[in-house]
């Protein structure tokens, strides 16, 4: 089948799991997941979904979120969307009215939505961490391809190859970030709600040079002070400023006025204020983490490390985007993400200890063959929501994992073999081509690979000793695969349950 067809048939079997196209919303997607807004969470068949081969599992947040993988998730959302379109415009969405509800089944349905969302904890501080990741994940392409291009010319310079090459290859690679704050601005006023070009004329102001003859706090200016938060800052004022003019220019005016006072006021408190606190903001972040990882060393390294999958499942990591974004500005790479990606080598280690310890359980197993190698690229939703987190200690054995992998590659920053990583995204062995670190590439994949395998051997161990209680063996070490209504298997292997199974309660820790 041609890889054009394998993505719509992807698509044309997730489509009529999740209510039809009647029911969705909005379709979006980030690196892994595509995430849809649905009309009517009841209409959708959670069990048959996970079993479509494509699928790696499915999270619930604020959006009915489908783990497809990185690449996949890229191909199968246009045919998504396109079947989506064509279902919507061929049936309309069904009239609420002519559905034959009594009132009590109708307060029933309000309240049951009403509690499901309050159940999804879409606190303020949440719901402004989803925008922050909104602003900053449609970046990560051109970040990674920035990056690696960045690493490969770096290879080539270190071993005098292709000198006549090079110089374009430094341009491509800096062309993005020297503009990056531009980037930043747009996508900001576009989550918030203003005009995206008005956010990116703002920003702008950041990184063109002439403000370099610009005076500030006794200080001149210099292009670029203040990165990627002051484009943030700049482009949430312009969006204030913009719906204040909307609300009290007059309609006649407005096509004037409302753009040259958004541009006027928003660039003004920019040049002579954000840009000077968004500076000294931008450089306690670099020196922070510099002094954390210098002094800190492997406990900085275990803490990070160790925490990562507890921050990742509240959807409080969203909130480092912006920080590795910076010091990838700042000092070419940000050496945060290498600790943090050792979270993931964790996560393997306990995938394969809790295969060796449940040999009858071959629903597990079989999700376990599937996701391992997502889980070495990085991609650690199937082994999250599919093993690990189910089972309840293998999560935690798999945290220790990652802050011993942590800890392991912590103790070498303390040292002065800095690790770091030119882009945000990828982890795991996708995470190589990005290397970089200030004693040589050699020395700096041979201290990455070394964490991976401390966390690798370290959530093995953790799990396979101390991963389960006698009553958790007995509970999913048998042959009749019970456990698989409780483990959200990758593609088929929750077909082998059959309909009788009772369904489980995740184990307890």
């Amino acid at each position: 089948m041609a890889t054009e067809d394998k993505n719509r048939a992807t698509a044309a079997a997730i489509l009529p799991l999740v209510g039809g196209a009647a029911n969705v919303s909005s379709v979006v997607h980030c690196m892994t997941r595509l995430r849809l807004g649905l009309r009517d969470r009841s209409l959708v068949q959670d069990e048959a979904l996970k079993a479509v081969p494509a699928v790696m599992g499915v999270v619930e947040d604020d959006t009915y979120q489908i783990v497809l993988g990185p690449g996949t998730v890229a191909r199968v959302t246009p045919e998504f969307e396109k079947l989506v379109k064509e279902g919507q415009e061929s049936a309309p969405a069904p009239d609420p009215a002519a559905t034959p509800l009594t009132a009590e089944e109708l307060a029933a349905q309000g309240a049951e939505m009403k509690a499901a969302r309050k159940a999804k904890n879409a606190t303020p501080f949440k719901l402004f961490l989803r925008k922050i990741a909104n602003i900053f994940v449609p970046l990560i392409p051109a970040l990674i391809g920035c990056g690696i291009i960045a690493g490969l010319n770096g290879l080539l310079v270190n071993l005098e190859w292709l000198p006549s090459v090079t110089p374009a290859l430094a341009a491509m690679a800096s062309g993005f970030m020297a503009l990056i704050a531009v980037f930043v601005g747009y996508n900001t006023a576009k989550e918030f709600g203003g005009t995206p070009i008005l956010g990116g004329a703002v920003a702008a102001i950041i990184v063109f040079p002439g403000v370099a003859n610009i005076e500030a706090f006794g200080q001149k200016l210099s292009p670029g002070q203040g990165g990627v938060l002051g484009a943030l800052g700049a482009a949430v004022l312009a969006v204030y400023v913009e719906k204040w003019c909307r609300r009290w220019v007059p309609e006649a005016l407005d096509v004037l006025v409302t753009p040259t006072l958004t541009v006027l006021v928003s660039g003004l408190v920019t040049i002579f204020g954000l840009m000077y606190v968004a500076g000294e903001v931008s450089t306690a972040i670099g020196t922070f983490a510099d002094w954390l990882l210098s002094n800190g060393g492997a406990g900085a390294g275990l803490v990070l490390g160790g925490f990562f999958l507890p921050l990742v499942m509240l959807g409080l990591h969203q909130a480092l985007i912006p920080i590795h974004t910076t010091l990838i500005e700042q000092q070419g790479y940000t050496v945060l993400l290498p600790i943090l990606a050792m979270a993931g080598a964790g996560q393997v280690g306990a995938a394969i200890a809790v295969f060796f310890r449940l040999p009858r359980n071959e629903s597990i197993r079989r999700t376990i063959k599937s996701a391992l190698p997502a889980g070495f690229l990085g991609v650690g939703e199937p082994l999250i929501y599919g093993v690990s987190l189910p089972l309840g200690r293998p999560f935690i054995t798999a945290c220790v994992g990652g802050a011993f992998g942590g800890a392991f590659v912590g103790f070498f920053n303390q040292l002065g073999d800095a690790v770091g990583s030119t882009a945000i995204g990828p982890s795991g062995w996708a995470l190589f081509p990005l290397l970089d670190g200030n004693h040589g590439l050699g020395a700096t994949i041979a201290i990455y690979a070394g964490g991976l395998v401390v966390g690798y051997l370290a959530g093995f161990v953790a799990t396979y000793f101390f991963g389960f209680s006698k009553d958790l063996l007995a509970e999913f070490n048998v042959s009749q695969e019970p456990a698989a209504s409780t483990v959200a298997a990758t593609g088929p292997a929750t077909v082998g349950a059959g309909p009788e199974t009772p369904a489980k309660e995740p184990a307890g820790v």
